[in-house]
Parts: C-alpha cells; structure tokens; sequence
C-alpha cells in the first residue's frame, strides 16, 4: 500500500508541470507558500554508536564510532539554526524551499525544523554487514554498513513513544557511508531518507553521517545530513526499501529521466561520458545530488557551500532547485551556489536505457583505425570482455584474451544449468569460425558464466552435476580456451560461521571449487581457468571476511594451483584500506596500486594472522576496469606503476616492492564494445604499452 501524505502526519502542497509531452506532479512538505505563515516541523536527533565486530587490527580490537560529541555542533549548524543565506536568513532546508518557489513565497513563509529532542542509541555492527577502513596517518575511521540493515536497527530500537508520524527522526551514525540493496557493491552513498513502515507506523525520517575533518578528500561534518535533509524535505515518501523487497521503484516524486552532469576538469572524457541519473532528486540507488562531482559510485563528494558559524565552518551540500528537474525559467538552478548548475537538466537519451544487452547493432564508422599488433606474446595480456557488437573476427588485434559474455544459469531449469546463446546476427557457424580464426592468430577465447543480475547457487550434488555437464557442452560446441567465472553478489556469499577460507564450508562454494577442477581436468592442462571477482569479493576480505566479504578467497585458494589468472574489478566497489594502513577512493592510481597489491603481497584475512591469504604471482594477476568509470592515462600510469614502480603522476599509496612487478598481467576492461565504439581509446594506448615491455621469462 502506498503511503499517503496525511498517514505521514505533515502538512504538504502539490505543484504540476509539462515536460516532455507528460504530465508530471511532485509534493513538498510544508503549507502552502502564497498563504505564508510558518510550519515547525517536531524532531528527534538520534546520535548513534556504531560498534564494527569486524575487527580494526590485529589484535581483535572493534572500532566504536561515537557520535555524541558531535551533537552540539550538530544543533549549532545552519541545519536548526539560523545563517544568511541567498534567499534569507534561515535554516539551510528552509532556505532551499525559499529559493524553490522563490516567485510565488510571502515573505512569512517557513518551514523549519523544531529545536530537536535527543534520543541517543547503540547499534553493534555484525561481521558481514560491515566493515571500519581506518587511517594510520590521521587516525580517522571511515565505517561501511549497509544502509537497510542500519535502518531496520534504529527502528527496532527507538522508544515507541518517542516516534509519531507527525515527527521527523534524523538518525546520525559519524564516519559511515552505506551500500544500498545489501549489496556492497551498490555504493557508496551518504545515507537515505523517507518512510520507514518496519514497526507497523509510517514515520518520517533521515539517515545521515557527520564526518570528521579529512575523513574523505571533498565531504566533512553536516554534509551528509544536509544532503539527506534537502532530498526529504523535496520528496518526503521516498521509499528505499522497496526497491530491495519488491523490484519496484520507491513511491515519491518522479522527475523526466537526467542525465548526470559530468565533471568538468576532465580533459580525455569518452564522447558519451554522461549516464542517465534517474528520475528522482538523487541517483538511483545510491541518492547522490546532480551536484556531486564523483563519477559513478565512488563514495559521493560535492563541491560544498561552506557556511561559517560562531567561529566554526560547517560544509553544506549544493543541490539541484526543483527548476533544474522541472526545465522552468529560473534565477538559479542550483543551491546555495548558484554557480554549480548553470542550466536546466538535460533529458536521458533513450539508448541509455538499453544497457549492455540492449539492441545489438553493428559498430558505429570508426574514426580512428584499431593499431596493428607488433611483435610476438611478452607474457603482459590486455584482456575484455565481447558482448556482442560486430564480429568477434573485427575484435582489434591488441586484445589479448577475449572473454565472451555470458553463459548464463537456465531460468526454470535444474539447479546449475547453464546456457549460451549466441548473440548479434550471426550465426552459430559463424561465430565459430570466428573464434577458430581469433585462435589461429594466438588469442585466447574464454566463456564467462554468470554476469551482473545473476543469481547463482549450487547447493546440490546433482547442480554441480548439472553444472560441470552444461559448462563442459558449452566449451566443446564453441571450441573456448577456457571459462570466466563472474558469478556477483549476492551470489556465493559465505554461510554464517564460515570463517576459514582454507576450509570452506559453503555449499556453493565447495562445489564451485570441486566443480571447476573437474571441468578443468576433463579439458587438460591447457584449459584456462579465470575469476573476475568484485571488490567486495578479494580487497574487503582485509577489514572484514563474512557474508559477501571475501567471497572469492576460498576459491582462488581451492583452485590456485590450476588459476589461469584473477582479475578483481576495481569499479562497482567500495573504498579499500591498503596494506599501509590508509584507504582510498575508488578510481586513482593509488586505489588500483593498493586495491591489487592486496593479492599480490598476501594479507590477513579479516586482519586475522592466523588466517593469510598467500600471495598470487604475479603473471596471474590483472587490474578490471569499466571503460566509463575511468580515462586512459589513469590505466596507463596505474600499468606502469605496478609493472615498474614508477609512474608518470605523483602516487600516494608507496608499493611494498617498490621495483613493481615486471610479470605483472595486465588490464582488463568492461568492455572490447565499448571500445570499438569510442574509437579504441583504450586498447590503442594500453594494448601498445603493455606489449612495449620487455618479454617476461
């Protein structure tokens, strides 16, 4: 049942509008601005101590994240009290509904936020629901929990009487960001907002952070409450979990499709750099403002409008005006610096929508010709994935290994049945042939079973049977070199109480691993065994192993004897801690560098000595990238830094070899497609660099 605006208990008004040949409506919480008059809304500042079993060292340590020195800066901040902003002396929130609807307000129109009353909890934080990132230079802690189970909790625990529809509940955890959907690679945002129906009542509420200084490089103190608090206030029945439950989107207002503005410092963006936000006030899933400049899910940063109050500067997040959705005339699109947005949004194209199993059509003229392959094999590959642009036999002749996407398990068959079909126009034959001709030339043609939004278990013995027979039919009718294995979460995630990767006790994953041995063995020695794990799936194994946490370590470690090669995707991922005692954002030279020297130094599973992941070799390990998530010179320097130990820009994270890894893999990307169409910016720089080095003996 949808929630209606007066079983939530607050006064609201609704505007329409036209845009794109629609109709479109959106509510707002407060009265009526052209009646003028004030609204206070009551509210519950909840700190909240955050303890993380996940241990913080080595010695079983567990962070405690406590808030409660915070409050008062909290409560003295331009989120309850008053500061001159552009469109008046007021609360922040009150300030962005002010400059909203700017041209019809009174000037007695308010709505604020009532002075709060304090109700403080304790929430502990279970291994496999998260993690603390610590900081050995500053000391900061940075917390990540999913974000569905922190909501479930305050609910469980606030006093009944302390709730009420008519109240909002802002919830402050500090130095936490969440993953959304209980998947850790749904990340990173701020918090999340609307109505929380888990105790039977429909209350409002917000879910923020307060950051400590150098906490993360853009984002500090209230930030991330004002972010969640300017959502709320503009869309009050968002509805996150939902989307988790249901499949469905969220109630609440709906916007034309956005396309997220991209950053503008970037000098070597792909042509179509921009991705569609939504159709709400935030990014899908992870409610990052059209104001944050981090690309895709990379924990949010904004340019934020520092306010400075009593002595004290206060970091406020710019937001998007409801004129920057709705494409009406407006003074400002953006608050409170209306330099951040300069124009209305723009409307999501439609081939945006048809993702990477859309519509597959020939490759776009090329501008640009795929550079010709000098030279004979050097032990570094550039390996992607083909998903079905073209021919297989256009592929350009830099890419190494081309891994085919995907096998995938058969809807309504027995447990582990896989199936390939063979996509675009050709024909099985065809495709063949094509895959004969990439062999004859010394490339190595791999299936990848599984992919994004697949769900894989095998519980069974006969699904292991059933697996190994589909799989093994799959390989002979197409002659591949070998099988990928990208099963995500939150498939293979380890059972409670599996806490040795050396002796798993997983279902799925003891016959995975017995699985891929067998198939392995029937092919020969020759046959190429890889994994593509998430970053959830290898580096956070570090700060905490459990549920999808390291997922992957018991099974590079049952098969690491007959390992092709493992090439863990440094995007979708959230922030890692290095083996030098810092942690880094998703994206640099120094995330891949600490992100991959991980497996290749070794490291204590869940910081536990007893329990150590050894080290893979170097010639079994590579670096996934998403072509839209990253620029070449990013992959070049983080190859040549890796690969020589030293690179072309300034690196924080220091390799623990400092002469690199001269049999250092190479690259991966998602995807050859995606490539071809961009007129090969990636395997025309980094194919050519990786077979420049020096043949590895």
């Amino acid at each position: 049942m949808v929630t209606t605006f007066a079983q939530a208990g607050l006064p609201t008004f609704t505007r329409t509008y036209s845009a794109t040949g629609q109709d479109y409506s959106y509510t707002v919480i407060g009265d009526d601005p052209a009646k003028g008059g004030t609204t206070t809304i009551p509210t519950i500042l909840v700190p909240i101590t955050l303890t993380i079993e996940a241990p913080m060292d080595a010695t079983g340590r567990k962070a405690v994240l406590d808030p409660s020195t915070d409050v008062a800066r909290v409560m003295h901040s331009p989120i309850f009290g008053k500061y001159p902003f552009p469109s008046g002396t007021t609360q922040y929130t009150d300030a962005i509904m002010r400059a909203d609807f700017e041209k019809e307000a009174a000037k007695d129109w308010h709505t604020l936020l009532g002075k709060p009353k304090v109700v403080a909890l304790k929430i502990d934080v279970p291994v496999g629901k998260g993690y603390v990132l610590t900081s050995k230079k500053t000391g900061r802690m940075l917390a990540m929990v999913d974000v569905l189970f922190m909501q479930q909790e305050i609910f469980k625990q606030l006093p009944k009487e302390e709730m009420g529809a008519g109240k909002l509940v802002i919830a402050m955890p500090k130095n936490v960001t969440y993953y959304t959907s209980e998947d850790a690679t749904e990340c990173c945002s701020w918090g999340t907002h609307g109505m929380d129906k888990s105790q039977g009542t429909n209350q409002p509420f917000v879910l923020g952070s307060f950051l400590d200084p150098n906490t993360v490089e853009e984002d500090s103190d209230v930030q991330p409450l004002t972010q969640q608090l300017a959502q709320w206030f503009r869309d009050p029945l968002h509805e996150p979990a939902l989307r988790v439950h249901r499949g469905m989107i969220p109630p609440g207002n709906i916007f034309p499709s956005w396309l997220r503005v991209p950053p503008a410092s970037s000098t070597e963006l792909p042509r179509d750099n921009s991705s569609c936000g939504g159709t709400g006030l935030a990014i899908d899933l992870f409610l990052n403002d059209p104001t944050d400049i981090n690309w895709k899910n990379r924990t949010p940063a904004s340019k934020a409008y520092l306010a400075h109050v009593g002595g004290m500067s206060y970091h406020l997040q710019n937001v998007a005006l409801l004129s920057w959705y709705t494409g009406s005339a407006s003074s400002a699109y953006s608050f409170p610096d209306a330099n951040s947005l300069n124009g209305p949004s723009k409307p999501c194209p439609a081939h945006i929508h048809e993702g990477n199993f859309g519509a597959i059509k020939d490759a776009p003229p090329s501008t640009v010709p795929p550079i010709a392959l000098t030279g004979g094999p050097n032990g570094h590959q550039l390996i992607g994935y083909w998903s079905g642009l073209g021919r297989i036999s256009d592929v350009s002749p830099q890419w190494d290994v081309i891994i085919v996407a995907f096998a995938t398990p058969l809807r309504g068959a027995a447990e582990g049945t896989m199936q390939y079909q063979v996509r675009g126009s050709i024909t099985p034959e065809q495709f063949k042939d094509d895959i004969k001709q990439k062999q004859s030339q010394g490339k190595k043609v791999m299936i990848s079973l599984g992919g994004g939004g697949q769900h894989f278990a095998l519980l069974t013995q006969e699904g292991k049977q059933n697996f190994i027979r589909t799989v093994e039919d799959i390989c002979t009718e197409f002659g591949f070199n070998g099988i990928d294995i990208d099963f995500e979460t939150s498939s293979l995630e380890l059972d409670p109480g599996d806490t040795d990767f050396k002796h798993p006790t997983t279902p799925s994953t003891v016959n995975l691993i017995a699985a891929m041995r067998e198939i392995h063995d029937h092919f020969g020695k020759d046959f190429i065994l890889s994994l593509v794990p998430e970053g959830t799936q290898i580096p956070a194994a570090y700060p905490g192993y459990g549920g999808q946490f390291g997922s992957y370590i018991p099974i590079v470690e049952g098969i690491r004897d007959i390992l092709g090669f493992v090439d863990t995707q440094d995007y979708n991922c959230p922030p890692i801690e290095g083996l030098d005692g810092e942690f880094y954002m998703p994206g640099s030279v120094d995330y891949h560098a600490a992100a991959t020297e991980l497996v290749l130094h070794g490291f204590d599973v869940g910081r536990d000595p007893k329990h150590h992941f050894d080290p893979l070799p170097a010639d079994k390990v590579a670096i996934g990238y998403l072509n839209s998530d990253t620029i070449p010179s990013i992959v070049e320097d983080s190859m040549r830094y890796l690969i020589t130990g030293k690179a072309d820009t300034r690196t924080t994270y220091k390799l623990r070899q400092p002469s690199g890894y001269p049999a250092f893999d190479g690259a991966m990307f998602w995807t050859i497609d995606d490539d071809r169409k961009e007129d090969f910016r990636y395997s025309n720089v980094v194919g050519p660099l990786l077979h420049s080095y020096p043949t590895v003996k």
